[in-house]
């Protein structure tokens, strides 16, 4: 019963994370218990699971066929903070939205990306390795790439956010995998139950950001949701359009599409939380991205699964 209802809230996540925003949008109070202070240690646990679901096998597709991964890699660290610079100057958006949109851009690819990949019938392995590949690059081109689009605005800590990215992804994924290791009847207990608290943490993560700020939504409020649109649904296309030109098969490009367009949205609100507490609005295009690239996400595997299923 545990699991079916396990199955049932990953499977459904994106209506979670929607159903969860609401409430916070609509009765914030309902989370003045948790404070901004949580979302660096709930993001940690979410990349603690993910490092129990890692084993050298899913870095073997990074030896196997660098060209995809370089690919996919090379996509995720240009065309997403490409398109936030390019969105925040379209729409001139206010500076503290602006920070916060390209801290989205200058993230790893989402967690999230891999169960979509899986049920978009696209390559799973790609999408693990692409998912393992940028997040270790992160630490190192996360502040770098924030500095560069965003240095100009506001003053941007590159060591300090550096450390920050260790902390709150790496050395959680490294613990989750040392426990795989030590640990393999308690990590095969675990794994199955894996995606739905994720999925329950990531919407945690959202009902705390949009709750803080729900007055501040409604100033604004319908641009920024339009800009994480277009820089979702952007992402997608281009990435597929990059894979595709590249050479690379159907599934490869299904996976690169869903890992360039859907980021680790939680470490920006994190990063934002963390290093522009002075700028309280950059932590909402991350709980706005989070919610609508669950939705995406969703609508792309169904559109994707069943080119799939045509082909067959």
């Amino acid at each position: 019963m545990l699991k079916s209802v396990c199955n049932l809230i990953s499977r459904y996540m994106g209506v979670l994370v929607v159903l969860v925003a609401l409430v916070a949008f609509l009765w914030p109070q309902s989370f003045s218990g948790i404070r901004p202070v949580w979302i660096s240690p709930l993001l940690g646990l979410v990349m603690f699971g993910m490092g129990l679901t890692l084993n050298p096998q899913d870095f073997k597709v990074v030896f196997m066929r660098p060209k995809d991964v370089l690919v996919g890699c090379l996509a995720q660290f240009t065309v997403m903070p490409g398109l936030a610079w390019v969105l925040c100057r379209l729409f001139d958006l206010p500076q503290e939205l602006a920070l916060g949109v390209i801290l989205v851009g200058c993230c790893p690819g989402g967690t999230a990306s891999n169960v979509i990949t899986y049920l978009a019938k696209g390559d799973l392995a790609l999408s693990v390795g692409m998912t393992a590949t940028s997040t270790v690059l992160a630490p190192l081109l996360t502040p770098l790439l924030t500095w560069l689009l965003a240095g100009k605005m506001v003053d941007v800590n590159v060591v300090s956010m550096f450390v920050s990215i260790v902390q709150v992804v790496i050395l959680p994924i490294i613990a989750g995998f040392i426990v795989r290791r030590v640990m393999p009847s308690f990590t095969s207990a675990a794994v199955g139950y894996l995606p739905a608290l994720s999925s329950i943490t990531i919407a945690l993560i959202v009902g705390i950001i949009v709750a803080a700020n729900s007055d501040k939504l409604m100033q604004g409020g319908a641009i920024i949701i339009l800009v994480v649109i277009l820089h979702n649904v952007c992402g997608l296309l281009l990435g597929f359009s990059i894979a595709r030109v590249m050479g690379l098969g159907w599934k490869q490009r299904v996976a690169v599409s869903i890992e360039v367009g859907m980021q680790n949205s939680g470490l920006a609100s994190s990063l934002a939380t963390l290093h522009f507490a002075y700028a309280p609005l950059a932590t909402i295009p991350g709980a706005i991205f989070s919610v609508w690239h669950n939705i995406s996400g969703a609508l792309m595997a169904h559109l994707y699964g069943r080119h799939a299923e045509q082909e067959q």
